[in-house]
């Protein structure tokens, strides 16, 4: 697998997750402080186009690796957590850099 197909991954899981808890913010201003309507609705759509773009390179990367379905799924659905995404990109990382084609093996600690 390139190590193209996990960056782009990466990328998005962070935009998303960082979108995600801005309309987060934007939700609790408009329905907690009757302000920010227009914000809410612009970062709204802003977040619902990057998910989709989440999701394709999220799809693409489980494909490369051969995740099973339950795997997948949880992934997909870690952009509509708030938080989440932050901690599946890490440990979808630390699994899949093993698969990347000119990846080096990290140094064993010397006793």
């Amino acid at each position: 697998m390139k190590s193209s197909v996990l960056t782009r991954y990466r990328v998005m899981a962070y935009v998303t997750a960082v979108m995600l808890l801005i309309l987060c913010g934007c939700m609790v201003a408009k329905y907690g402080f009757d302000t920010g309507e227009d914000l809410t609705f612009a970062v709204s759509q802003a977040h619902g186009v990057l998910y989709i773009i989440y999701l394709i390179f999220a799809f693409d990367l489980g494909s490369k690796a051969k995740w099973p379905f339950g795997k997948l799924l949880w992934v997909l659905l870690s952009g509509t957590i708030p938080t989440a995404a932050f901690f599946v990109e890490r440990k979808v990382v630390r699994e899949t850099l093993p698969l990347v084609s000119g990846a080096q093996p990290a140094a064993a600690a010397k006793a």
